[in-house]
């Protein structure tokens, strides 16, 4: 599991340079401000995301929490502050899980067009069982109009879904649609025959 050290905190304290301010909370767990390396964090929120637990390495001990939210920066868009939930043992979380598309479509690569449909999925486990994502292989739409299910995907051992349906559609390939060429119109020619019908009319007047 990915660990992260926090150092205490004091409502109020300046931040120091390097450092982020943080807050970790729970069911059973009073809200405790923290300080973690800016740097440290950055590297386990790409790997563990919001669907990941990581062990938070406290004064009082450690505890599994998950990244519950984040702040950032409204310019540099970098995180100035996080928020963890701590979990309970044994406590199964719902949480969506990315989908990490994989593998070519022989439809697509026959000109097919590739529809995904969805990108995340939400999932029921403990935390400790919980992926990073969830693989979709691209290569089951081998024909237009395949479809690839919920009931399609695997799952690790102990995870379920969670509210979603088995018939929902994951991604598909549709046929390529070409756009018809219109014809150009020769507005001189109708100008001409026009004038020529006018001509035509004023003789046989």
């Amino acid at each position: 599991m990915l660990e992260l050290k926090t150092t205490p905190r004091k409502q109020g304290d300046k931040v120091p340079e390097g450092m982020m301010a943080a807050v970790y909370y729970g069911a059973h767990a009073k809200s405790t401000p923290i300080l973690i390396d800016a740097a440290e964090f950055n590297k386990i929120f790409k790997k563990a995301g919001e669907s990941t637990s990581i062990t938070l390495v406290t004064e009082h001990g450690e505890e599994t929490a998950m990244i519950h939210d984040v702040q950032r920066h409204p310019v540099k868009y970098t995180i100035t502050h996080a928020d963890f939930y701590v979990l309970e043992k044994g406590q199964k979380v719902h949480v969506k899980i990315p989908l990490n598309f994989t593998g070519e479509s022989a439809a697509v690569k026959g000109g097919a067009v590739l529809v995904k449909v969805l990108h995340e999925v939400q999932v029921e486990a403990d935390p400790s069982k919980l992926p990073h994502d969830i693989e979709v292989d691209l290569s089951l739409l081998e024909t237009i109009n395949s479809n690839i299910h919920i009931s399609d995907l695997k799952l690790p051992q102990g995870v379920t879904f969670y509210h979603v349906n088995a018939d929902d559609i994951v991604a598909s390939v549709a046929a390529q649609h070409e756009e018809k060429e219109t014809e150009a119109v020769d507005i001189s020619a109708i100008e001409v025959e026009k004038k020529g019908k006018k001509e035509e009319e004023a003789k046989a007047e």
